[in-house]
């Protein structure tokens, strides 16, 4: 638990946690985050730890603005109810997360922090490139049509 405390307090104190906010959630939940040595700081965690996370280290509200969420619009009543329901809303499993967190990546190299590639193992361009378009059914001739029509719309054999 304290490897991820020290990683986002380190990504807060370098200022890198402003405009590539939902990338960090994105890390925080769904990577593994080690040291170049090899030791582990953190291989991912739930959404409730997260948001207790950002509370003690008392995150700025308003990089939820980011990915268009409003903090009026959370629940404001606890900071750590705010912040869960802020990465409820932030969609952290899309691909502009994805594509958040690979521009956030090489930024956290010199701060000590290498991170592992998306899960599944999904390369990162797969996931924000276009998709590709269905190709559209071969055309059915008309007579084809109705000799179907007509071998759905026989009634079976009745018993007797």
């Amino acid at each position: 638990m304290d490897g991820i405390r020290e990683f986002l307090s380190a990504v807060r104190d370098a200022g890198l946690a402003g405009g590539h906010f939902l990338g960090l959630l994105h890390i925080a939940i769904g990577r593994r985050v080690t040291r170049p040595d090899g030791t582990v700081v953190s291989t991912g965690i739930t959404w409730r730890v997260l948001s207790a996370e950002l509370k003690n280290l008392r995150f700025d509200q308003e990089l939820v603005r980011e990915y268009g969420a409003d903090p009026d619009d959370l629940v404001a009543r606890d900071r750590e109810r705010f912040w869960y329901s802020a990465i409820a809303v932030a969609k952290v499993d899309s691909s502009t997360a994805v594509a958040e967190a690979e521009k956030l990546i090489p930024l956290l190299e010199p701060l000590g922090f290498l991170v592992s590639p998306p899960p599944g193992g999904i390369p990162p361009t797969a996931l924000t490139a276009p998709k590709a378009k269905a190709k559209p059914e071969p055309k059915v001739k008309a007579k084809e049509k109705d000799k179907e029509a007509d071998k759905d719309d026989k009634p079976g054999k009745k018993k007797k």
